[in-house]
């Protein structure tokens, strides 16, 4: 383990013995650090936070800080991030409340750009991109491969399914359906994230039918009940349309339009 002379690491702290970390960063009692992590200068590390594998924190991030929250008043909750993130300079990322369910979760893969923010008890999946100064307030559940342009947000208890784009300067306020691209400062909807899709290798035939969900739900003058009931008879059993059906039945805020 190369820790600078400078550092703190806190009794209790568990960290592998190879990880990294540079000169002046603080880790917490309470922290578990997996194989790999590096930690730069001036990072702090606290809370109860578990990191797993090859994550990589930049200078001044701060990485399990409490609740942004005035219900918070101390109670023990806690900070999971899995493998293979960056957090660049500047980015926060906060513990759980106990209002919340505790826990405040971050998969593996994801790029947290400088200034940005994920607040409590927000589900982040795999692969995310949140780029600079995003903000992202509490309870906020993102799927897998969700990118969220420049100084974009999105309010608390909103849900963005899976391979959703966020523009930059974005305001998100209801939920994001999968697949589908917003912009404007009021998250309106703007079309599907159609290279996103093929990127993460989905075939001809599954982007079609995520088009032909799209065109049922936000392209006739169906309402939301009615285009689900037509989604679940002419294109459920197939992985990536059953997955958007879902998401929409499971909405409580609204679907962006």
């Amino acid at each position: 383990m190369a820790i600078h002379p400078t550092a703190i690491v806190e009794a209790g702290a568990q960290v592998d013995p190879s990880c990294d970390i540079g000169p002046y960063a603080v880790i917490g009692p309470l922290v578990r650090m997996g194989p790999g992590n590096s930690v730069g200068p001036h990072a702090v590390v606290t809370g109860r936070t578990t990191l797993g594998a090859s994550n990589r924190i930049f200078p001044h991030a701060v990485i399990g800080g409490i609740p942004q929250d005035l219900k918070y008043r101390g109670e023990d909750t806690a900070l999971v991030i899995g493998d293979r993130n960056t957090f660049r300079e500047f980015a926060t990322v906060n513990l759980g409340t106990a209002g919340g369910g505790g826990v405040t979760r971050i998969g593996s893969g994801g790029l947290f750009m400088a200034s940005s923010h994920i607040g409590h008890d927000c589900n982040v999946g795999d692969g995310a991109i949140i780029a600079n100064s995003v903000a992202i307030a509490g309870h906020v559940l993102i799927e897998d491969h969700v990118h969220f342009g420049g100084l974009s947000a999105s309010h608390q208890f909103c849900r963005v399914g899976r391979l959703a784009f966020v523009g930059g300067m974005t305001g998100v306020a209801m939920d994001v359906a999968p697949y589908c691209t917003v912009a404007g400062a009021r998250g309106e909807l703007a079309g599907l994230n159609t290279i996103g899709m093929q990127r993460a290798g989905m075939t001809e035939e599954q982007i079609g039918r995520v088009k032909q969900a799209y065109k049922i739900v936000f392209r006739s003058s169906l309402g939301l009940a009615e285009a689900i009931a037509q989604l679940d008879a002419e294109l459920a059993g197939h992985p990536e349309t059953d997955h958007f059906i879902a998401f929409l039945k499971g909405s409580q805020r609204g679907i962006t339009r």
